[in-house]
């Protein structure tokens, strides 16, 4: 049976940037809590490409007026891993890394249950800040199941020479269409719309629209991919099928939060299509007593509206409700 010494003020669900800024702020107001994180240390960020730079300047990222220096104008991957990597163990947050959290219950006693893949913890509250980009947005067509096609984007050397079809016009896609380029590979992009994506980083647009127009990289425009098999693809276009030889697909569509996850606690989501849990705008408690949340994953499918430089904040009024429940 636990004791009270047992028992967290909050367990914090997710060990990215957002889930530290929480861990900062619950050591601040003098709160036990823990951070539990399924991988290694800010683990999306981690997977993220490696060559990735940041949309915001260095001061936009930083938790807790933490100095983030850079040696560039905008920082890179490596960078960003490094911050937040000295900020935990500098300020010794109390985390548990490669501890995926199952599922959150909530007994008669108010006491919420986190069950995790190895233990169960008791909390008076939980902080969900687990992001996106765990479960990519499936396109669901023949083929998409094969070794050939991959939902992430690494480094661009592995498509070195290779015919490699990348689906999507956002940054991701972006990126990864003008790295495999340059690294010698064959490029088509597949875009759904009638053009790249407005959101592409301001200083990398120009350049994926000129190589585009220069036929270094195709682009088959209001198209989509219809079938993948072993050496080919097949896509329709507004000129008919077409099929393309194909070493390669990089399906880069998006991402969503696990929305089972926030209905097996009880949160409520919007059902306009959006799928916004039910978040108190002030607190960011949910419809669930003692759970908050924190980051991306309060925009719903939307998840081009928080971001770190945005969402940082919620750290800070989450903490600031807990300390004023723990005073009333």
């Amino acid at each position: 049976m636990q004791t009270p010494e047992d028992i967290f003020d909050v367990i914090i669900i997710g060990g990215g940037p957002i889930g530290i800024a929480c861990g900062l702020e619950a050591q601040k107001k003098q709160l036990s809590y823990l951070i539990l994180e399924k991988g290694c240390l800010v683990n999306s960020l981690y997977h993220y490409p490696t060559k990735m730079t940041f949309f915001s300047t260095s001061e936009k990222l930083e938790l807790d007026n933490i100095p983030f220096i850079s040696n560039n104008p905008k920082p890179v991957k490596a960078e960003a891993l490094e911050y937040y990597r000295r900020i935990s163990t500098s300020n010794k947050l109390n985390i548990k890394l490669f501890e995926k959290v199952n599922s959150v219950e909530t007994p008669k006693d108010n006491l919420h249950q986190v069950n995790t893949e190895k233990q169960t913890y008791a909390a008076r509250n939980v902080v969900v800040a687990t992001g996106f980009y765990d479960i990519p947005n499936y396109l669901n067509i023949p083929g998409e199941d094969l070794p050939k096609v991959a939902h992430y984007y690494g480094d661009p050397h592995y498509y070195a020479t290779q015919k490699t079809i990348v689906v999507g016009a956002s940054n991701s896609a972006v990126d990864a269409a003008l790295e495999i380029y340059r690294k010698g590979g064959e490029v088509s992009m597949i875009v759904r719309k009638e053009d790249i994506g407005e959101r592409v980083k301001y200083w990398v647009r120009p350049d994926i629209i000129n190589r585009i127009k220069e036929g270094s990289i195709k682009a088959f425009y209001n198209s989509t991919l219809k079938e993948i098999r072993e050496n080919d693809v097949v896509i329709s276009t507004p000129d008919g099928e077409r099929t393309l030889e194909n070493d390669f697909v990089l399906l880069l569509t998006g991402y969503r939060p696990n929305f089972e996850f926030l209905k097996g606690m009880g949160i409520k989501l919007s059902d306009d299509g959006r799928k916004i849990p039910h978040y108190n705008e002030k607190t960011m408690e949910t419809n669930v007593k003692g759970i908050y949340l924190a980051g991306v994953i309060c925009g719903g499918v939307e998840t081009h509206k928080w971001f770190i430089e945005n969402s940082r904040v919620h750290a800070k009024m989450i903490m600031e409700d807990l300390a004023n429940k723990e005073e009333a």
